[in-house]
């Protein structure tokens, strides 16, 4: 029997990043849609022909849904999912699953309760970028890492609700899940301080459109990520061992591996170390192929596996965010252990 399910907000990532996976695979039935937008649900059911609503509340009780993805403004996705979940719904909330930690502990609460899965919806952790670095550095292409600096950089404006405070909008939570949540997982130790900044550049509205900031890990490893108003060109990775440097811009990646000599000249200034550059091409999707993510919910919710976000996981990205948030606004380093 296909996965019944349903999409709860059918705008720009509802109608494409979601609903595309849910109508290619065959695990899955989209059954309803559910949008407060007349004209979003028209186009819904031109495409699928499937139940429409303008209220959750009537569609969770009168379908039979084996799934709920939540796709609506970041201020409505812990309620929605509470909900979702309290009515027996399996739920995959989209990035960022919660604005805050007491969010986050609300809908763990609820999916405690209500004994469905609760999945939150981090693709970039099926990055191709993130996929490679692990396998180079598990390696030991660059020896001990003690760096990773992960950046993204645009001069594109935005007029939509991203602009505003009062939806959750702001680019730590629009962006952190990936370039925060990326170099976590690719360091693979607990977060023991954070140090962050915001900037408001050249968007509208009441929220920051820069975020700057230095995680240290229990293991001493320092994470620099940022979403930054800048041209591209600069790297998207520098991860730095003390056996070399990886480079990454785009889909381009630059492995300079340093051949120290067999042994040093202690009165010279400075010995000569031998670099060997390589050169790759990144095949894939740096933030995931939705297909393939969707393939694993799929098994996931079917029993075959368990899903490759713990929540664990998800409310640890959550708490380095808050502190990152709480050290912009006080300027002060915050401290998680």
């Amino acid at each position: 029997m296909p996965i019944r399910t349903a999409i709860l907000g059918y705008g720009r990532s509802g109608s494409t990043l979601h609903a595309g996976p849910i109508e290619k695979r065959p695990e899955f039935e989209l059954a309803a849609v559910c949008d407060i937008d007349p004209e979003a649900r028209a186009k819904a059911f031109d495409r699928f022909g499937c139940g429409l609503y303008a209220d959750y509340h009537d569609m969770l009780a009168k379908e039979d849904l084996d799934l709920v993805v939540i796709v609506t403004r970041s201020s409505q996705h812990s309620q929605m999912a509470c909900d979702c979940l309290e009515a027996g719904k399996n739920v995959l909330v989209t990035k960022p699953w919660a604005l805050n930690l007491a969010e986050a502990d609300q809908m763990v609460a609820a999916a405690g309760r209500s004994g469905k899965k609760l999945l939150p919806w981090l693709p970039a952790r099926w990055g191709s970028d993130l996929i490679r670095l692990r396998e180079l550095v598990a390696s030991g292409a660059i020896g001990k890492v003690f760096q990773v600096r992960r950046s993204e950089f645009t001069l594109g404006v935005r007029f939509d609700w991203q602009t505003e405070k009062k939806y959750g909008g702001g680019y730590l939570l629009n962006w952190g899940p990936h370039l925060v949540d990326q170099p976590m997982q690719l360091v693979g130790t607990p977060v023991a301080s954070v140090y962050g900044e915001f900037k408001q550049i050249i968007n509208p509205g009441d929220v920051e459109d820069v975020f700057f900031a230095v995680l240290k890990t229990e293991d001493d490893v320092t994470i620099v990520t940022e979403f930054n108003i800048g041209a591209k060109g600069l790297p998207n990775w520098v991860v730095q061992g003390d056996r070399g440097t990886i480079f990454v811009r785009e889909d381009e990646i630059e492995i300079h591996k340093a051949h120290f000599p067999d042994s040093f000249d202690v009165s010279s200034y400075r010995n000569k170390v031998d670099v060997e550059v390589v050169r790759e091409r990144l095949e894939g999707d740096r933030y995931g192929d939705n297909m393939a993510v969707y393939a694993h919910i799929a098994r996931a919710l079917t029993g075959q596996e368990q899903y490759r976000i713990e929540l664990d996981s998800a409310r640890g990205l959550t708490s380095a965010m808050d502190a990152i948030r709480r050290s912009a606004e006080t300027g002060q380093v915050v401290r998680l252990v």
